[in-house]
């Protein structure tokens, strides 16, 4: 990735996020139940599994794997030729193709805005996925979660969402020079 260094800033909280997961999950490993919640839903914890380093850091494992592909999707959305940098007298087959896709920012700082949207929802989703973990890694194989969990699980994931939809739609509006 050759993200620019203001773009880097933007990738800083989710790496902090990654590492903060991380030393968290390695401090509470050896202290947590042999079993462990599986999975959990509005009603508590509906299934469990053995401790293992693949059970107490599915979360964490998740999050690299988002982070990994929505800094990739914010990288190719910068690295793509905007509409209002695709010149208008192509002829041949594969200008007229580029020019014509639908799934292109329509300048250089709507892409811009896209790809810092993109890693702020991977922000949120590190939100989320470190409350999740703060369940996952509880003391107690206790199967009662609080009522407020969901929520506060679902907010910060709809806020991103809302953040990129916010920056799509504003290039849509944006004129084409």
């Amino acid at each position: 990735m050759v993200f620019s260094a203001s773009m880097r800033l933007w990738l800083l909280p989710n790496a902090i996020l990654l590492a903060a997961l991380s030393l968290w999950g390695v401090v509470r490993y050896p202290h947590l139940p042999h079993r462990i919640p599986q999975h959990i839903d509005i009603g508590g914890v509906d299934a469990w599994t053995e401790r293992s380093i693949g059970s107490a850091f599915v979360l964490v494992f998740l999050f690299i794997g988002v982070t990994g592909l929505l800094t990739a999707s914010a990288e190719l959305t910068l690295r793509v030729t905007p509409h209002s940098e695709v010149p208008d007298g192509a002829t041949s087959f594969a200008p007229a193709l580029v020019r014509s896709s639908l799934n292109r920012p329509r300048t250089r700082a709507s892409a811009l805005r896209i790809a810092r949207a993109l890693l702020a929802l991977n922000a949120c989703i590190g939100i989320t996925l470190m409350i999740g973990c703060g369940v996952l890694w509880r003391s107690a194989p206790e199967p009662q979660v609080s009522g407020w969990l969901f929520t506060a699980m679902v907010v910060p994931i709809l806020a991103g969402t809302a953040l990129t939809i916010a920056a799509a739609a504003r290039d849509r509006q944006a004129p084409v020079n």
